[in-house]
């Protein structure tokens, strides 16, 4: 199943199945993501639930999601999505960081960017946090306009 909400960054489609959340999707909307969709229900308690926290996040009155999550992935795209969520509001790390705490060299630097990119959840799995090692911003699958101001309303939310 799945709704669309209106937001600051352009319409998110939420997307749910079997009871979690499984992907949050950026307009213009793909049809090729081979998630199931289902129908669309904007009433299911879950989407509900989403809707009302994304929006809380994007009011500024929310800083941890508490939903269900399924992202699908490989166990090591899994392992770094992990690693995302540990990322607190308002901070960033950068690739090189994030391979560290995998017990990685910096070398899989490269690596950690690839499993970023494919985060099926973001926004409540925070790739946005992800930066460059020089702090630069780099590649973001929603387009560095959004990942700028997803970065920007969390720091002014802390001042």
């Amino acid at each position: 199943m799945w709704t669309v909400m209106e937001s600051p960054i352009g319409d998110l489609r939420i997307v749910e199945h079997n009871g979690s959340i499984t992907a949050i999707e950026f307009t213009p909307f793909g049809t090729t993501s081979g998630r199931p969709l289902g129908r669309e229900a904007a009433d299911d308690a879950v989407l509900a639930e989403a809707v009302r926290q994304l929006r809380a996040y994007f009011a500024r009155d929310l800083k941890e999601f508490d939903l269900p999550l399924a992202p699908e992935g490989t166990d090591f795209q899994k392992r770094v999505w992990d690693q995302l969520q540990g990322i607190g509001f308002g901070e960033t790390a950068s690739y090189g960081e994030i391979a560290h705490r995998l017990g990685k060299t910096n070398a899989a630097s490269r690596a950690v960017g690839l499993a970023n990119g494919r985060n099926p959840i973001p926004i409540v799995i925070p790739c946005h946090r992800v930066i460059g090692a020089n702090g630069t911003l780099t590649g973001y699958a929603g387009g560095l306009a959004r990942k700028q101001l997803l970065l920007e309303l969390e720091q002014d939310a802390l001042f």
